[in-house]
């Protein structure tokens, strides 16, 4: 397994945290405009999608949700809401992606590492369907985003685009305060994203590991199933996430190693302060 430098992985818990939070919904409430608190959340995932060898982490985890007007970090993560209208945003959203380490990756032995990376970008959610209650309700997001390294000196490795359906449940029928949501959709990337983790240059081609060019287009389908829970002043998720390679324009790269392939993690974080300022929020 990797070894992790400490802050990646932290960052990497927080965007696990907010996919996780994501999948809570509820009618219109005041609350806090902002609430902090720390945790813990174990997570397990290849060491790149399409990698057969797999990375496993237990790690601390900030907890940090602020309701305001222009900048919000809550269920849908941490952006700019740049336009909001009855059933469309528009918001600046990021992402993020740990290292990987090729001498801990048979496959890429003797290749350059894969650096931390992060994504950054506007994300349009369309609201196509809801429930009185908005508990219950149907989007479509729309996040376009570029890619660069996390590292001293940033360098561009393309860009990515993930339309996805978005279900939020709002309720687990006899569970009660559970909250529950699904997501799937396509992934598409450039040339240059694509040959950024599949590509074989002709230095780094072996006997197996043949040379290869990788090019833009379709890089699979994604389907994530998440759970979660707020009590008073602790809050629990837990999401599993399954990928398949299959009609990749890269999916014949030698360091494909499987199409098909499930990651998941669960968290737990204690609320340990709050501002004494109120929000009307839809959370």
């Amino acid at each position: 397994m990797a070894q992790q430098p400490f802050p990646a992985l932290c960052r990497l818990a927080l965007a696990l945290l907010a996919g996780c939070a994501s999948f809570a919904a509820s009618a219109a409430e005041e609350k806090p405009l902002w609430e902090a608190g720390m945790g813990v959340a174990t997570v397990s995932f290849p060491a790149y999608r399409g990698s057969d060898q797999r990375q496993a982490f237990v790690l601390p985890t900030p907890y940090f949700v602020y309701r305001g007007e222009f900048l919000k970090a809550d269920k849908d993560g941490v952006r700019a809401q740049l336009f909001d209208a009855d059933r469309v945003k528009v918001t600046v959203s990021g992402a993020l992606s740990p290292p990987a380490y090729s001498r801990d990756i048979k496959v890429r032995e003797g290749m350059p590492d894969l650096r931390a990376n992060f994504e950054v970008g506007p994300q349009v959610n369309l609201t196509l369907w809801e429930s009185d209650n908005r508990r219950q309700e149907l989007k479509l997001l729309l996040p376009l985003r570029a890619a660069f390294t996390l590292e001293r000196s940033p360098r561009s490795i393309g860009w990515v685009f993930h339309p996805k359906f978005n279900v939020d449940f709002g309720g687990i029928p006899g569970l009660t305060g559970w909250n529950a949501g699904m997501q799937l959709g396509p992934l598409l990337g450039d040339g240059k994203q694509h040959q950024y983790f599949y590509g074989v240059d002709s230095a780094n081609a072996t006997v197996n590991r043949p040379a290869y060019q990788a090019k833009g287009g379709f890089a699979g389908m994604q389907y994530v199933l998440g759970v979660s829970k707020r009590y008073d002043k602790t809050w629990v998720g837990a999401f599993l996430r399954y990928d398949s390679l299959r009609g990749a324009t890269f999916a014949d790269s030698p360091l494909v190693r499987t199409r098909n392939y499930v990651a998941g993690g669960v968290a737990v974080s204690w609320i340990l302060g709050e501002s004494a300022e109120r929000v009307l929020v839809n959370d």
